[in-house]
C-alpha cells in the first residue's frame, strides 16, 4: 500500500470517530474526500451557527488539508497516472477509469452526519429526523471507462497480478499509481505525520471535552430543553443522533419516525435557544490553541510538509 493509499484509512478513522457515521464501506478507495474545510486561522467569536458555513474554522483547520484541496489533490492523481500509462504506450488512458469487475463494486456510500457538532439545519431536522434524503445519498465511483485487465496491472504493478514489463518497459512495483503517489509526497520529511498527526490530536482532544466545565454545563442545559419539550434525555447532540431506536437501515437511513423528527427538531431548536454551538465552538478553539502552543514544533512540521504537497499538487496539475 502506498502513503497516499494510507490515507483513506487514516481519514475514515477520524471521520469515524468524530465526524461522520461511517454507514457501508463496499470497496477500498484511494482516497475518501471528505474533511474539515481549510479555513484562515481565524478565531474570532463564534456567530450563531445557523449551518455548518457559519461555523469560523477552529486552530486545527489550517494544519490540515481542506475538502478542496483533497479534490485537487485527487485531481493531481489522476492526472499524474494518466501521463504515466501513456508513457507506457496507452495514448486514449482515461483520467479516471473504472477497475475491471472483481466481484465487487467500486463504490463507498457514507453518511455524513450534520456538522462536527451534531445538527444546525432545522428544515432538514424537521423532515428528515437525524437521517438524509435518500436522493442525496454520498456515492464515489469513477467517471471513465473500464479499465483493461493489461492496464490494470500497469496501474498497479506486477504485485497486482500485472506483468513486470510492457512494451519492453519494467513497470514498476506499485505501478502508475505507485510513481504518482511518490510525486505528490516528493520533498515531504514525514508522510506518516503529515497525514495521521492532526487528526490523532483533534481526536485526543475532543475525547476530553466531557470532563469540561463549560461544556458539560452547555451540554446539560441543552439536554434539559429536549428534556422539557417532552422527549428523551441526551447526555450530548451526538449521543442524540447515534439513538439506536431511530433504526438505520443496512445503508445507515432512519426510519424517520414521529419521535425521531421531534427529537431532531428540538435538538436545533434547544441548540439555538441556548447558543449552545457557541460555547462548545469557543472551549474547543482554546483546547486546540493550547494544543498548538504546546506542540508548535511539531504542528509547523506538518503545515510544512502540506505546503510542499501544495506545491506538487500546482505542478501535476501544469499551475
Amino acid at each position: 500500500m502506498t502513503d497516499l493509499e494510507s490515507l483513506h484509512d487514516s481519514l475514515l478513522l477520524r471521520r469515524a470517530l468524530s465526524r461522520v457515521w461511517l454507514v457501508s464501506l463496499a470497496f477500498s478507495l484511494a482516497f475518501l474526500l471528505t474533511g474539515c474545510g481549510l479555513g484562515s486561522g481565524s478565531e474570532a467569536k463564534a456567530p450563531f451557527a445557523a449551518t455548518e458555513a457559519d461555523i469560523p474554522p477552529l486552530p486545527l483547520d489550517r494544519y490540515q488539508l481542506g475538502t478542496k484541496e483533497y479534490e485537487r489533490l485527487t485531481q493531481a492523481r489522476h492526472r499524474l497516472v494518466q501521463r504515466c500509462m501513456v508513457g507506457f504506450g496507452y495514448a486514449e488512458f482515461p483520467l479516471d477509469p473504472k477497475d475491471p469487475q472483481r466481484g465487487m463494486a467500486a463504490l463507498v456510500s457514507v453518511l455524513v452526519s450534520s456538522s462536527p457538532f451534531g445538527m444546525l439545519d432545522l428544515d432538514d431536522a424537521r423532515r428528515w429526523g437525524y437521517g438524509w434524503d435518500p436522493k442525496k445519498s454520498m456515492e464515489w465511483k469513477p467517471k471513465d471507462r473500464v479499465m483493461t485487465e493489461e492496464e490494470y496491472g500497469v496501474v498497479h504493478g506486477p504485485g497486482s497480478g500485472g506483468a513486470a514489463t510492457i512494451h519492453g518497459r519494467k513497470v514498476p512495483e506499485n505501478g502508475c499509481s505507485g510513481e504518482a503517489d511518490k510525486q505528490l509526497i516528493g520533498g515531504v520529511k514525514d508522510s506518516t505525520r503529515m497525514w495521521s498527526y492532526v487528526s490523532g490530536r483533534e481526536h485526543s482532544l475532543t475525547g476530553t471535552e466531557p470532563r469540561n466545565g463549560r461544556i458539560r454545563q452547555a451540554w446539560d442545559t441543552w439536554s434539559q430543553c429536549v428534556v422539557d419539550k417532552g422527549l428523551g434525555r441526551y447526555q450530548n447532540p451526538d449521543k442524540a443522533f447515534a439513538d439506536k431506536a431511530w433504526q438505520r437501515g443496512s445503508g445507515g437511513n432512519t426510519t424517520r419516525t414521529e419521535r425521531e423528527l421531534a427529537t431532531a427538531t428540538a435538538d436545533v431548536e434547544c441548540k439555538r435557544k441556548h447558543d449552545t454551538v457557541r460555547v462548545w465552538w469557543e472551549v474547543r478553539a482554546e483546547i486546540q490553541r493550547a494544543d498548538v502552543e504546546r506542540n508548535k514544533a511539531t504542528y509547523e512540521a506538518v503545515r510544512r510538509d502540506l505546503d510542499v504537497v501544495r506545491a506538487n499538487i500546482r505542478q501535476a496539475l501544469d499551475e
